[in-house]
């Protein structure tokens, strides 16, 4: 997988009124060279996303988000026609790819983040996304936004390990998610920041995961370091 990234103000036109008043966006190109992902499929995905310097870091867009973003175009023809729920959007990246790839995608972030939520619709209606739902979810809290979702197929998350303090309340979260629906999987990215700090959240993640009997879950490494 090929992917370009520049920063642009997007184009759509019938929308000039609209779009004249935001601000510049970062573009991303997904290209499959020289081969097709099973069952082939379209070859090159162009999407806009806003991105802004604010103390609420899920506003930004970091490295692992763009390895899922990666990883959802590589399978998206597996993913076509599914329910996609992405926690902790944040700026949406790898949800609206996965949206632009025919999937039918929820896109979340915390219910008290506000700023995050506009910047999810924000980032739809620069892609033409008029139909994704943004709902606020509060991770640890089983609220009535979060039992009232359809039946989920996968639900994305990227770099959603961050803080050691919301691991329990993310695996809470998830735990209900994959009670409601037996055969959802869960794709996430993290990125190794701190071997010291690492091995000690990691193997509390690991423990909650066996001890609740979990494994439909796929933890894709970024590969980055900071």
């Amino acid at each position: 997988v090929t992917l370009v990234t520049s920063r642009t103000r997007p184009h759509h036109p019938g929308h000039a009124d609209v779009m004249s008043d935001q601000p510049t966006a970062k573009r991303f190109v997904f290209e499959e060279k020289p081969e097709p992902p099973p069952g082939g499929g379209a070859q090159r995905l162009e999407v806009f996303v806003s991105e802004v310097l604010d103390p609420q870091y899920g506003m930004y867009i970091w490295p692992c988000a763009v390895v899922l973003a990666q990883y959802v175009w590589f399978y998206r023809n597996t993913i076509r026609g599914k329910t996609i729920l992405e926690i902790g959007a944040g700026a949406s990246l790898p949800g609206i790819v996965a949206a632009k790839c025919a999937a039918r995608v929820i896109l979340s972030d915390g219910a008290e983040t506000q700023n995050c939520l506009d910047n999810c619709r924000l980032n739809c209606q620069i892609n033409n996304l008029e139909d994704v739902p943004v709902v606020g979810l509060t991770w640890g809290q089983i609220s009535p936004d979060l039992v009232l979702l359809p039946q989920i197929d996968i639900v994305l998350g990227s770099d959603v390990f961050y803080e050691p303090k919301d691991f329990e309340d993310i695996l809470i979260t998830i735990f209900y998610l994959m009670q409601k629906n037996p055969h959802v999987l869960f794709w996430t990215t993290y990125q190794e920041r701190s071997s010291s700090v690492r091995g000690k959240c990691w193997l509390s993640v690991w423990l909650w995961l066996k001890r609740n009997q979990l494994h439909n879950v796929s933890f894709i490494n970024s590969m980055l370091e900071i």
